[in-house]
């Protein structure tokens, strides 16, 4: 362990500077830091802090006294509670005409089907050579394709049944395996909610196959690597090993899987999906374990919209050992894991904006990861419109 991050550990009493392995310098403690050790015990819902991400090598300021703050800012609109089931002129309905003419099947699943405007494409030309170094650019070629989880569009992941998440679950498998034969990288990820940017309320996610491997998987397959290399363990083995003996920042738990907002956490709710054993890939789970995962996605999502009662926003997606020419490579340091990144931090209406210091600075957030974990724990795992239609 680095001694920076060892002085956070223990309190943030000593911040040093970076090494010469280029970990990054925290600076020295500030005196309103030293006055506060001086007078007491250091307590991280109180006392900000810098807390390390071994995952992507960098850092996350912890401010969590800032949450005190009065709010005076945007307030946004709670989601439309009154979605039709069924909309004609929904392209993402059965039997519904989207823009490039098609028209859905009549589908009472998983529907799967390209994108009308995929960010990819198979056959996208190659740019021209740069004349300086400055100026580099490389091929991109790829497939995009979209997934709707069900007929209905006023449901959404955690109000349907763990058969209908397990079918859900059950295409993206077949979806890395088919694309994965090929790609390096396939990303599955849900936008939900439209602070999220999603442009439909119809439950659906994406999947886009890359030619490249994406910053954020050339990151944490560094950062992965390096550790199985120093450590002779997988990175988020261990990671979820720690976490399920501390328990601090556990939301859910099975025998195959656990949910943790991250001790790195960014986002205020943010959560890591992780198996227990070692595991590489989405298609290398077995039928129990994917059984297990609906049970404990439908748990951590039904917590999510307990925690306003509103249909929880967030951006999702599955990372695994990379693909395609991987296939035949040692990829032992990759652990499948899927990121949870919701923006809501004191209700249904007030969102954390990644802005200022975030864009130009480093990340910060203003509680606790294990606040955080604390209130999703203590949330009902019955969600609360069938609470409402109970009573």
């Amino acid at each position: 362990m680095e001694p920076s991050l060892r002085a956070v550990e223990r309190g943030g009493a000593e911040l040093e500077g970076a090494g010469p392995d280029g970990v990054p310098a925290v600076g020295r403690m500030e005196p309103s830091l030293r006055a506060a050790e001086r007078g007491g015990r250091f307590r991280a819902s109180e006392h900000q802090h810098v807390r390390y991400n071994p995952l992507r090598d960098d850092w996350v300021l912890v401010s969590a006294h800032r949450v005190k703050r009065p709010w005076q800012g945007q307030l946004e609109k709670p989601p439309p509670e009154d979605v039709p089931r069924w909309d004609p002129k929904n392209p993402l309905c059965p039997g519904a005409t989207r823009a490039n003419g098609e028209v859905n099947p009549n589908y009472e699943g998983t529907f799967v089907f390209p994108n009308d405007f995929p960010a990819l494409q198979p056959d996208a030309p190659e740019p021209d050579d740069s004349d300086h170094p400055l100026f580099r650019a490389a091929p991109a070629r790829g497939v995009c394709k979209v997934m709707c989880f069900h007929p209905w569009s006023d449901l959404t992941l955690p109000l349907m049944s763990l058969p209908e998440i397990r079918a859900v679950i059950d295409a993206w498998a077949e979806l890395a395996t088919e694309l994965g034969a090929s790609y390096p990288w396939v990303q599955i990820f849900e936008n939900k909610g439209a602070m999220m940017g999603c442009s439909n309320p119809h439950p659906h996610c994406q999947v886009w196959a890359s030619s490249f491997l994406p910053n954020e998987a050339c990151l944490e397959d560094r950062t992965q690597r390096q550790h199985l290399s120093q450590h002779g363990i997988p990175m988020l083995l261990e990671y979820a090993e720690q976490e399920a003996g501390r328990k601090e920042r556990l939301v859910v738990e099975n025998a195959d899987w656990l949910v943790v907002v991250p001790y790195w956490a960014t986002w205020p709710y943010q959560t890591l999906l992780l198996p227990r054993r070692h595991v590489c890939r989405l298609q290398d789970l077995s039928d129990s374990e994917k059984d297990s995962l609906a049970s404990i996605m439908q748990r951590l999502l039904i917590k999510y919209d307990n925690l306003f009662e509103v249909s929880f926003p967030y951006s999702m997606g599955w990372h695994g050992a990379p693909t395609g020419p991987y296939l035949q490579e040692d990829c032992r340091h990759w652990q499948l894991h899927a990121h949870y990144y919701p923006p809501l931090l004191r209700s249904a209406t007030v969102r954390k904006f990644m802005v200022g210091y975030e864009m130009l600075a480093q990340a910060q957030r203003d509680l606790t990861p294990e606040q955080a974990a604390e209130r999703l724990r203590s949330l009902p795992e019955v969600h609360y419109k069938k609470r409402a239609e109970e009573v």
